[in-house]
């Protein structure tokens, strides 16, 4: 007999499913097969989703994990081959948070329970005129896994860039440290797009937007005041995007309280820069997280 149950609810304009195993709970919304929030029984939650969220159709939640897709964050800052497939309008972070996808199938085995949603493209999209499909399976079992995949339908080549633009939830961001960068380069939007390199683990102490390139395959968040260490398992990605608004960009955020800054910290994984996608036609490309717990021994 299964221990996991599947609920369809609405919140607001959206339908959203709620899965619930022995361990954790989880909610997805159909829309942009966006998670909204994550956690496991017993525990603070993993997923940070906004109090003030608003769940509304064509408009992105603000919280869990955006799938920023075909490109991410402002197109004139993307590499030229990303910008020249866009004839439109570019909003940020591209069009694929904000559409309906599609539910395939719920499938359970071993105590997991995978999601798996699709958005076929046979004509593009408004401005973005390129044959595609995307799928994202989500699968909640003792860890919380993603697989978003690309493939290009169409008969040229085709240049992506895209996150899974995660939102995780911390005790305090002045507490937790990221571990795992040590030595990698980055970008410091705030500093005028500048290259510098990374010195021991990444902490806090006023609002942060840095682009990190060439990274391992694994991260670490570690958070004092929650005793807990989250492990962050990347793959199909080499660049991720640590994110904290402080208090300043807080108050100029949609659906985020003036005080939100201190409970959440943006890991993105991500194909950006000179990480970006090409996929010949036919090809097909997939960025992958892991996203695991474990009480903090330090």
């Amino acid at each position: 007999m299964s221990s996991s149950r599947i609920e369809r609810i609405e919140r607001e304009q959206l339908v959203c499913w709620r899965v619930t195993t022995a361990g954790a709970e989880l909610l997805v919304a159909e829309q942009g097969a966006q998670i909204l929030s994550y956690r496991r029984h017993g525990e603070p939650p993993l997923i940070w989703l906004s109090e003030q969220a608003r769940y509304l159709r064509g408009q992105g939640v603000r919280g869990g994990v955006p799938v920023c897709w075909p490109w991410f964050g402002d197109l004139q800052r993307n590499p030229p081959a990303v910008r020249a497939m866009v004839q439109g309008a570019a909003p940020f972070h591209g069009l694929a948070r904000s559409l309906a996808w599609q539910l395939l199938e719920v499938l359970e085995q071993a105590g997991a329970v995978r999601l798996s949603f699709a958005l076929a493209l046979p004509d593009g999209l408004p401005g973005w005129p390129h044959a595609a499909s995307l799928r994202l399976e989500i699968e909640l079992g003792e860890q919380l896994h993603m697989r978003l995949t690309t493939r290009n339908l169409g008969a040229a080549p085709l240049a992506i860039s895209q996150a899974l633009h995660s939102y995780f939830a911390v005790s305090d961001i002045r507490q937790v440290r990221v571990h795992g960068l040590d030595g990698c380069r980055y970008i410091e939007t705030l500093d005028d797009w500048s290259e510098q390199q990374q010195a021991g683990a990444v902490q806090f102490a006023g609002e942060t937007d840095r682009i990190y390139l060439d990274l391992p395959a694994r991260l670490e968040l570690h958070d004092a005041g929650w005793q807990r260490r989250l492990v962050l398992e990347a793959s199909g990605s080499r660049s991720a995007v640590v994110w904290n608004p402080w208090l300043d960009k807080s108050r100029q955020l949609t659906q985020f309280a003036a005080d939100a800054w201190q409970g959440m910290l943006c890991i993105e994984t991500a194909n950006v820069l000179d990480d970006h996608v090409l996929l010949l036609p036919g090809g097909e490309h997939v960025l992958g997280l892991s996203l695991s717990s474990e009480a903090l021994d330090e």
